[in-house]
């Protein structure tokens, strides 16, 4: 197995970290018009709006935590990829924020780009779409730029299929109204899934892997994912503030891992909180720092979980206001 990611076209290229990409030789790899070339990987954009489930569907499909989960709608701030090797088969999922439909803020705007970007070059877009609620003009705005997609497959989930179907039908006739304005339409496949309870998912699953073209693996196959661990392990702790401060700050929090000491046994983490104001510093901490405490070990606790060692886990609050304004630190994040 090679231990360098293959890029073999144009599309690839555009798609995979340049410390994924193959420095060897590529007479040396296998061509995918080589008759022996019996394997297949691809990549698939999860694109939709906000809070449809997209984070808690790759999970399912994977079988590992890769993206965090949270109730509060826009929680994913990267492109996160997740990697899914059955036998001879990939599919590299690119987990995308949830577009917003307000963009004034430096954040949002960078990560409606990166949602909108994530569609260039992959071989599935697969548009999920949450039949349990009121329907979104954010589903609209992707239905109107997919309908104009020649070449790429494109999949519609309606998820929650375990929950009350009062939007399924309508994303149907909105296609169909959409899909009746362009010359010549693109194929579509529908599916209903339920990513909380997994209703389906192998059956997606199935499909993905089918769909993806004949190449070379692109990632090592004991790889789930090539998302910085750092900026993991800042998510990770983010997801736990997210689930207990949802009402009162769910947007204005930031996580930072400063020093990551890694040995066999034991990790040494220590991570900076970032919030926009002196107001918002006690809430983080809590009364007598129970808010704080209690995230730290629910955080090192999951990412003992993870990765299999002890995690001392150090957090710091800080107060950098208006955070999510400044290019520099939203660079330094991933989100720029």
């Amino acid at each position: 197995m090679y231990k360098e990611a293959i890029t073999f076209s144009v599309r690839t290229k555009a798609c995979l970290p340049p410390s994924f990409r193959y420095k060897g030789n590529m007479t040396d790899a296998p061509s995918i018009d080589s008759p022996s070339l019996n394997t297949r990987a691809g990549m698939v954009a999860v694109v939709g709006a906000a809070n449809a489930g997209k984070s808690s569907l790759i999970n399912q499909l994977t079988g590992e935590k890769v993206s965090i989960v949270s109730p509060v709608a826009q929680t994913t701030r990267n492109v996160v990829r997740a990697i899914l090797t059955e036998k001879d088969k990939q599919v590299v999922f690119l987990d995308t924020p949830g577009v917003h439909r307000t963009g004034k803020k430096q954040l949002n705007q960078h990560m409606n780009k990166m949602a909108r970007g994530s569609t260039e070059g992959v071989d599935v877009v697969m548009l999920v779409m949450d039949r349990a609620a009121k329907p979104s003009l954010e589903v609209n705005g992707w239905m109107r730029r997919l309908a104009e997609e020649k070449e790429t497959q494109l999949l519609f989930l309606l998820n929650k299929c375990d929950k009350d179907d009062r939007s399924g039908q309508f994303f149907k006739d909105q296609w169909a109204e959409i899909s009746a304005e362009v010359e010549d339409p693109p194929h579509i496949t529908w599916m209903e899934v339920s990513a909380n309870l997994g209703l389906n998912v192998d059956t997606l699953r199935e499909w993905l892997l089918n769909a993806m073209p004949l190449s070379p693996l692109l990632f090592p196959e004991d790889m789930v994912s090539d998302f910085p661990r750092k900026l993991a392990i800042g998510d990770f702790i983010r997801e736990k503030f997210l689930t207990r401060l949802r009402e009162e700050l769910p947007h204005s929090i930031a996580v930072w891992v400063e020093t990551l000491e890694e040995t066999d046994n034991k990790w040494k983490i220590e991570a900076h909180v970032l919030v926009r104001q002196n107001s918002q510093k006690g809430m983080v901490i809590g009364n007598k720092g129970r808010v704080l405490k209690a995230v730290r070990g629910e955080a090192a606790t999951e990412l003992h979980e993870i990765y299999g060692v002890r995690i001392d886990l150090r957090l710091i609050v800080k107060v950098e206001k208006d955070w999510d304004k400044n290019f520099w630190i939203l660079r330094k994040l991933g989100y720029a």
